[in-house]
């Protein structure tokens, strides 16, 4: 796996078992997704949630292109071990903040509100089509900030009332939602 923009564009990393409860996202799709964000914001000024962090590609891409404020959340302890190597490894420790914990308790817990949230759980999380609303009624969400949930061709979310956009890239399919529409 490799980042595919910023300053830290084409380092690698790789997790260190096949056996992890994780799915990353490709590098083609993340960065096709990217490439969407760069015309949607500032990557130097949003505040970052990446739920269901796994490897941590997600929260790399954002600080490799300026973000200094992004808050990385796995329920999986080795990976949040990997994360945090990786970050002291990169350099970006200062800019990452990881934390062990379930998405939804960290987000019924939570205090503060992000620009951009993403959640890119397994595919086949039973909860998995409850995600936005849960995301929306968290209340973690900036009144004009963007929720990008990564999901398999099974979940459609088209009669979501935040939902701005969908992009599919095989089996990954990127669903956009934003509670005031621009």
């Amino acid at each position: 796996m490799r980042i595919s923009g910023g300053t830290l564009r084409g380092r690698t990393f790789y997790p260190p078992a096949n056996n992890w409860p994780t799915r990353p996202t490709t590098d083609m799709s993340r960065t096709a997704l990217f490439n969407i964000l760069q015309n949607k914001l500032d990557f130097e000024t949003v505040r970052m949630l990446d739920l269901f962090g796994g490897t941590g590609a997600h929260s790399y891409e954002f600080i490799s292109r300026g973000c200094t404020d992004v808050t990385y959340v796995d329920k999986f302890k080795p990976a949040t071990l990997f994360v945090h190597q990786k970050a002291i490894e990169f350099g970006i420790s200062t800019s990452l903040k990881i934390v062990l914990s379930d998405y939804l308790m960290f987000v019924k817990t939570c205090h503060l509100k992000f620009d951009y949230i993403f959640a890119g759980p397994p595919y086949g999380l039973v909860q998995l089509d409850g995600i936005p609303d849960v995301v929306f009624e968290s209340n973690i969400l900036e009144e004009d900030g963007l929720f990008v949930l990564e999901h398999d061709p099974s979940h459609d979310f088209k009669n979501h009332i935040y939902l701005i956009d969908v992009r599919n890239y095989g089996q990954t399919h990127f669903s956009f939602f934003k509670k005031k529409q621009t």
